[in-house]
């Protein structure tokens, strides 16, 4: 009878074991594709930050108006000018009665509601 116990204690830490070793490798691999993902991410953030200086280089408002001013031949663009802007108190406001984008909407009896513990609302 000991020797059965014997047996099985020494199967089970050998079980143990290979697993403990799985483990250990996977563990090891998912940290290396965390690294690369890391890695990858800021070089991607670096080349978002280049293409961000890039695009308010090409943006510069007088290089804009330089480039309207070249091909008003062909695109009949007009430079902005201070005056073309309307001060907020000009802005046209829509009727009082009218419903707004971003209204509330009443959605009882279409969306089923929850309560946050899970329980049903009445």
């Amino acid at each position: 009878m000991r020797g059965l116990l014997y047996v099985a204690s020494a199967l089970a830490v050998m079980a143990l074991a290979f697993w403990a070793y799985q483990e250990n490798y996977r563990t090891q691999a998912s940290i290396r594709a965390n690294s690369e993902v890391s890695r990858d991410i800021g070089r991607l953030r670096e080349t978002l930050s280049i293409l961000k200086a890039e695009w308010a280089y090409l943006n510069r408002p007088s290089r804009l108006a330089d480039l309207a001013e070249m091909n008003f031949d062909k695109l009949g663009l007009l430079p902005v000018e201070k005056t073309q802007f309307a001060r907020p108190d000009q802005l046209p406001y829509p009727p009082a009665g009218l419903a707004r984008v971003g209204a509330p909407v009443d959605l009882v009896g279409v969306v089923p509601q929850f309560a946050p513990d899970g329980e049903d609302w009445p």
